[in-house]
């Protein structure tokens, strides 16, 4: 029975078949294949097992019509989810066939840790950052865990800086402790200043033991998302207080970038240079605007300026890089400091080689002891498509959610979010992968996202903007053809438009 290789071949065959795309799949479910896929699931243990042939054929005719579309479609536009390249998808494959742990360092037995290494140097060549200089680098499973290594980082940093004014040497909260760590450098609380934070943030603070309240907002009145420069000297400036600046490279809702040009990383750098705070990069989409370099994508450009000033930088292979699900990245350019927070003392069964200096042990600089090697699909989609390859599949992207965004400006029945008193060149020029949009009609607006995924031909997500419901368009995946599908998406937007009018003339 373990040896079921008719099993085994139906499993490729499967799997060939969904690579090919030959199994229709609309971008949502239907109430119908929902509901048949619920009752399909097995309820208790089956004593003798169904068999592998068995087993994958549940999964695939009844278990997989309960999914949505959100890798394998260009049409979903719900999370910011890229889906998977061709060479992520085949290494991914290979991730579980050969079932590597990463995580200890045995280079006598596997070249994993040094294949994860090489993908996370490669990752930062696309990233416009000097590897040499950013040798703190690791995967983990998202934005979160991201997040809160850069946090727990910073933590550690800021806290030693305290303590190096009051010659307190070596303040360690890896060592002794968050509670004794900040009384020895005499501090009395740690703020994270931001302006319009992912929801991670705040949980990634909660975890590393600075609390959702430590996250404090200071962004411009007027802009949200940029900071308010003479605020954030202010909060620095306070006595007792450590600070972390988490700067959003690209905000979740709007797409826009906290910072515009190198002028201002700068006068942040400064800043933190002056009162020994910590910048951390919530990049999880933005970063890879780095990529691009054509004058149409100037205030894209800017926007990412200057994030080689940061001291610790996020993002999620399963956005833009398009990998699977369970990739995020993280990269610091402090290497010393990584041991001090994730120094594992070593079981004794964990009978790892020392790391040389050219490759630090994953086992001794983030979170997990174990895990699989998730480096494997980005080291394959890079080597694949090359930094011109993601920039060609970024401008596709961008040139889509332009067009998305110039066809609501124009529209008598949608309206563009956030409302600014631009021209219309002006406007789209600030738009990378993000539309926020509402029906004027505040009725529709209510049960807009519903009667676009309806449709089950595009999908896309509900948000709030100045409290009231908003759509989001999160365009991200490699596949995307700018022509066909910004045509699909005018076809069921206007439609969903006219429907709406005709139900309201019939009643």
């Amino acid at each position: 029975m373990f040896q079921d290789q008719d099993g085994i071949k139906e499993l490729s065959a499967a799997i060939a078949e969904l690579h090919n795309g030959s199994r229709p799949n609309t971008v949502l479910p239907s109430d119908g294949c929902l509901a048949q896929a619920r009752k399909s699931l097995i309820q208790t243990l089956p004593e003798a097992g169904l068999g592998v042939q068995k087993a994958i054929r549940h999964l695939m005719e009844e278990v997989a019509s309960g999914f949505n579309a959100s890798s394998r479609s260009s049409n979903y536009y719900g999370f910011v989810t890229g889906g998977s390249t061709e060479a992520a998808t085949l290494a991914d494959n290979l991730v579980t066939a050969y079932d590597q742990n990463v995580q200890v360092h045995l280079p006598k037995e596997t070249i994993a840790t040094e294949v994860e290494d090489r993908a996370l140097s490669l990752l930062c060549e696309l990233l416009k950052l000097d590897p040499a200089q950013w040798q703190h680098r690791t995967f983990t499973t998202g934005a979160t865990a991201s997040n809160a290594v850069g946090l727990a980082c910073g933590r550690e940093y800021v806290i030693a800086e305290a303590g190096a004014t009051r010659n307190s040497s070596n303040v360690s909260v890896g060592q002794v402790g968050l509670f004794e760590a900040m009384y020895q450098a005499g501090l009395d609380k740690i703020q994270i200043l931001t302006t319009v934070p992912h929801s991670s943030l705040s949980k990634a603070a909660s975890l590393v033991g600075l609390g959702r309240t430590s996250v404090k907002t200071i962004g411009m009145e007027s802009s949200p998302h940029k900071f308010d420069m003479s605020l954030l000297k202010k909060n620095l400036q306070a006595p007792g207080t450590a600070s972390i600046i988490a700067i959003s490279c690209g905000e979740v809702n709007t797409g826009l970038f906290a910072t515009s040009g190198i002028e201002e990383m700068q006068q942040l750098r400064k800043l933190c240079d002056t009162y020994g705070a910590w910048i951390h990069v919530d990049g999880a989409f933005g970063i890879l605007g780095r990529i691009l370099d054509a004058a149409d994508y100037t205030e894209i450009i800017r926007g990412c300026e200057g994030m080689e000033l940061a001291d610790s930088i996020t993002g999620d292979g399963h956005k833009l890089l398009n990998v699977p699900y369970d990739c995020g990245f993280f990269v610091s350019r402090h290497r010393d400091l990584a041991q001090h927070v994730f120094q594992n003392p070593n079981a004794a069964y964990l009978n790892a080689a020392p790391a040389s200096n050219a490759i630090l042990s994953p086992l001794n600089i983030g979170i997990e002891n174990s895990r699989r090697l998730r480096a494997l699909p980005v080291y394959a989609t890079l080597i694949a498509y090359g930094s011109a390859g993601y920039r060609e599949m970024l401008e596709r992207q961008i040139s889509l959610a332009r067009g998305i965004a110039n066809f609501v400006l124009s529209s008598p029945d949608y309206e563009l979010l956030p409302q600014l008193s631009k021209p219309a060149e002006e406007v789209l020029a600030t738009i990378y992968i993000i539309i926020l949009f509402r029906a004027k009609d505040e009725a529709l607006n209510k049960e807009l996202v519903q009667r676009i995924n309806a449709t089950s031909k595009v999908y896309i997500s509900g948000t709030a903007w100045d409290g009231k419901p908003a759509c989001r368009f999160a365009v991200s995946n490699w596949k995307t053809n700018a022509a066909k599908d910004l045509s699909l998406i005018k076809n069921v937007l206007q439609s969903v438009a006219q429907e709406w009018e005709a139900s309201k003339n019939k009643s």
